[in-house]
């Protein structure tokens, strides 16, 4: 095995900000960590200025410290502008040249907007679909030198725990059972002192959020996922019946 493939990553998930991984699908990452795959995580933003922090300097550490937490094998701030992070060429540009550097399988991601909340996290589901597009394409070398082309296998959309798990439109819902891994996810979340300090009960809306997901799949936690392709299984009971 070549050193490049050795630190490869089997899984990306993008998030606009530094806590919308872990909040969408920490206990899904821990629990692929877990399973013995590659897992990096890209923050698009440094997700700064927000009131109650201090700086970037202290939403990267708490970033570090989630991924400690969940077992992430690489962390990746692009350092784009927060608030006005927006769908254009040279943010395309700078997502797939990591995808074509880590050479992810499988690449996570918003897959909705989010009234009411940051419309960062709509340009972030479009930059993705755009830079999954452009790791693939050839005879581009001036804007990915010495990144060759990567086509990405399996692409799936996440929600918010606090956000509906039917993306409306969307027919492939999937739900990963995260019952052993779930107190990782809050711990993760948790570590963003600087955004829930002042909000004790947020372990509990995490938690209530997972339990609603998983009993509607027959588990105990789940996390809600999209594929925004059908997808086709070869082993049909090993897929039910794992």
């Amino acid at each position: 095995m070549t050193r490049e493939e050795a630190e490869r990553l089997d899984v990306i998930a993008v998030g606009a900000h530094p806590d919308d991984v872990e909040i969408a699908c920490g206990g899904t990452l821990a629990k692929l960590v877990q399973q013995g795959y590659r897992v990096g995580i890209i923050d698009l933003t440094d997700g700064e200025p927000t009131p109650g922090s201090s700086g970037p300097a202290a939403r990267l550490a708490e970033a570090d410290a989630a991924a400690k937490v969940l077992g992430i094998h690489r962390r990746i701030n692009l350092d784009l502008p927060n608030r006005r992070l927006f769908d254009q060429f040279e943010h395309r540009v700078a997502l797939a040249s990591e995808f074509r550097r880590w050479r992810p399988k499988l690449v996570i991601g918003f897959g909705a907007k989010t009234p009411m909340a940051s419309p960062d996290h709509y340009q972030a589901m479009l930059l993705t679909d755009a830079a999954i597009f452009y790791s693939r394409l050839t005879k581009w070398d001036a804007y990915f030198p010495d990144l060759p082309v990567h086509a990405v296998s399996r692409h799936l959309y996440f929600r918010l725990a606090f956000e509906p798990d039917v993306l409306t439109g969307e027919a492939s819902h999937l739900t990963v059972d995260i019952g052993g891994t779930l107190d990782r996810k809050v711990e993760s979340v948790l570590c963003y002192q600087t955004q829930f300090g002042g909000k004790p009960y947020i372990a509990d809306r995490l938690r209530a959020a997972a339990i609603v997901s998983g009993a509607a799949a027959g588990v105990s936690a789940g996390e809600v996922f999209v594929a925004p392709k059908p997808y086709a299984v070869d082993d049909l009971m090993a897929t039910l019946m794992p």
